[in-house]
């Protein structure tokens, strides 16, 4: 027969003790609202806040780099159709990127 344990019965003074604790912990400067807090979410004024943190030719390079690895592993396979699907999606991203990566200026230039 197991024993459940009991409830903890604090006097109130305890209970104010451990309150009184908590809320200097978790009440510091930072912790504290203000007008300017607002919930995190992707909205055209949270993309003005900040610039984007890549460049156009690092994402391309970065794209062409990932392709670039795996049009060379099936090159090795000697597998024709899978050399020809990624040079297909690699196209097809790679135009993708630059609409978005269009998109991105324009938003950064308003």
């Amino acid at each position: 027969m197991a024993l459940s344990p009991s409830p903890v019965n604090l006097p109130d003074r305890g209970r104010r003790l451990v309150l009184e604790r908590l809320t200097k912990f978790f009440d510091t400067e930072e912790s504290v609202e203000t007008v300017d807090d607002l919930p995190p979410r992707l909205t055209f004024k949270a993309l003005e806040a900040f610039r984007m943190s890549r460049s156009r030719e690092r994402i391309l390079n970065n794209l062409e780099e990932m392709y670039r690895e795996a049009f060379d592993r099936a090159k090795e396979t000697g597998d024709p159709a899978q050399m020809a699907a990624l040079d297909f999606s690699y196209r097809r991203e790679q135009l993708y990127f630059e609409i978005l990566l269009d998109v991105r200026d324009a938003m950064e230039k308003r």
